[in-house]
Formats: C-alpha cells, structure tokens, sequence
C-alpha cells in the first residue's frame, strides 16, 4: 500500500516538471519569433539623431518631400521622407501604392544602410485624412501636420514626437 502511495506521488511530480518544461520551452520559442517580427517606428528627425544598426529592421514614416521622387529604371524609385525638421533618403524596388506621392504620408519598413533607408515594404495613407496616430505624432505638435514646416531648426531630443525650436528674440 505504501509503494503506492509513492508511484502516484512519483507520477504527479514527473507531470508537474514536464509541464513546467513545455511551457518553459514553448514560451522561448515565442519569445524568439517575435524577435524578427517587431519592428519599432522611427521618424527622420529620430534616424538622424540616433541611427540604429545596420540590420535592425523598423518602419520610418513621414511626408514624402516635394520633388524628391525620382523614378529609375524599371520598379527603382528614390525619394526622401520628411517630419519637417529632418528627411531621410529612401531607396525601394517594387510597385508603389497607388495613392504614393509627394506631399502625402507614408510609412516605409527596411534598413538603414550607409545613410539611405532601404525599404522593403511601401505603405500610403488610403484617404484624405487617415494617417498613423504614429506618424501624425511625430509630424506635429498641438495636432497640426504642417506645425513644425515653419521651424525648420528643429532637432529631436530623444521625447518621441517632440520637437522643439530655440526661441526666437519676438
């Protein structure tokens, strides 16, 4: 009767620890997966002041600059992406959205190399007034999306979406 006793207490602690291990291991492999799948939003001015690795993937968003739209040969299309205070060139290879253009809001996933943003994925705003409570963000101050396009000295110190100009003497 003793013995058991001892194969069933034996028999609920083997469950218990390869449990305790499954859950161990499945929480490590999610952890890992979600390494590669995150990817944190920057704007210019946040690129310019602090440039993340070369292989650390995130999204840049912005306006894209007038004039800065170069179409190359074949789906190579160069452009700038602006918050007004800062720009970023941007490389990508592929079709743009349909509503991609100057003067609109986009969010561009890739890498930054050697100073040019290589994108891999093109996002545009899909009407008049959607933009991503990110971008919309770090474009303005006080809601305005042109509020910064007036102070152009702007530089970012390390508040996310804030930009900040020196007084002026008025």
């Amino acid at each position: 009767m003793a013995g058991m006793k001892s194969l069933k207490k034996t028999r609920r602690v083997q469950i218990v620890v390869v449990a305790a291990l499954a859950l161990a291991i499945g929480t490590g492999l999610i952890v890992y997966a979600f390494q590669d799948g995150i990817n944190f939003f920057r704007s210019p001015s946040q690129v310019q002041a602090d440039p993340p690795a070369p292989n650390e993937v995130f999204r840049l968003g912005g306006m894209v600059e007038a004039g800065s739209l170069i179409r190359g040969q074949g789906e190579e299309i160069a452009f700038r992406v602006t918050d007004f205070c800062s720009t970023v060139d941007v490389r990508y290879t592929g079709i743009l959205p349909d509503l991609f253009g100057e003067n609109e809001g986009t969010v561009a996933t890739g890498r930054l190399v050697g100073g040019v943003f290589q994108a891999t994925e093109i996002l545009a705003k899909h009407d008049e007034t959607y933009m991503p409570r990110e971008v919309a963000d770090s474009l303005a101050t006080n809601g305005q999306a042109t509020a910064a396009s007036g102070h152009p000295e702007c530089e970012y110190h390390g508040n996310y979406g804030a930009m900040t100009a020196p007084a002026s003497g008025t």
